[in-house]
C-alpha cells in the first residue's frame, strides 16, 4: 500500500472527528450542555494523533522526499498545518477559561473550532486529491516503501498502539454520541 493510503486513512477519521467537532459547536451555539471532557478529549486528538503523528508523518517524512519537485505546494501545506495549529491553541485557550467564564470561553472554542474545521476539511480534499496523486507518480517503490515503514516507526515512537487504540475508541465513542 502506498504511503499516502495510510494518510488518507487518518484523514477518514480526522474527517469524522471534524463532523463530531461540527456538532459540538452546533450545541454550544444553541447553548446546549456540553461534557467538558468530550471537549478536553477532543483537542487532544487534533493536537497528539493530528498534530504530533498524522502531520508528523507528512512534515518529517513525505513533505521532504518531495520538496526539490513540489516546493510551492509543500509550503502551502504547511501554512495550512501551522494556521491549523494556531486554531486549535485558540480552542485550547477557550478550554481553559472555561474554569473562569464558561459561556464566554465556550463561544471562543467554537468560534476557533469552525475556523479550524473549514480549514482543516479544504487542506485535506487537497492532500487527497492533488497532493498525494501527484506523490503517488513521483516516488519510486523503494521510497515509498521506506516511508511507509517509517510511518509506522514514527506513530510507534510518538503515541504507541495503546494510544493510538485509544483515540480510535474515544473517535467510535464521539461518533455515536453526537452523530447518531
Amino acid at each position: 500500500m502506498p504511503p499516502t493510503d495510510q494518510l488518507k486513512e487518518e484523514h477518514q477519521e480526522i474527517l469524522l472527528m471534524l463532523k463530531v467537532l461540527e456538532n459540538v459547536c452546533a450545541r454550544i451555539q444553541e447553548k446546549v450542555n456540553i461534557d467538558l471532557n468530550h471537549l478536553e478529549g477532543i483537542l487532544e486528538f487534533f493536537k497528539i494523533f493530528v498534530d504530533e503523528c498524522h502531520h508528523g508523518k507528512e512534515e518529517e517524512l513525505l513533505f521532504p522526499a518531495l520538496v526539490p519537485l513540489e516546493r510551492r505546494l509543500i509550503n502551502e501545506l504547511l501554512g495550512e498545518h501551522s494556521e491549523g495549529r494556531g486554531y486549535v491553541r485558540a480552542m485550547n485557550r477557550g478550554f481553559f477559561w472555561m474554569k473562569k467564564n464558561q459561556e464566554v470561553a465556550l463561544a471562543e472554542y467554537a468560534a476557533n473550532a469552525w475556523k479550524f474545521i473549514t480549514l482543516l476539511t479544504c487542506h485535506i480534499q487537497k492532500e487527497d486529491n492533488v497532493f498525494f496523486p501527484l506523490a503517488d507518480m513521483i516516488l519510486g517503490k523503494k521510497k515509498q516503501e521506506e516511508l511507509s515503514q517509517g510511518f509506522v516507526d514514527l506513530e510507534r515512537k510518538r503515541i504507541g498502539e495503546e494510544t493510538r487504540g485509544e483515540f480510535r475508541r474515544f473517535l467510535a465513542h464521539m461518533e455515536e454520541f453526537y452523530l447518531q
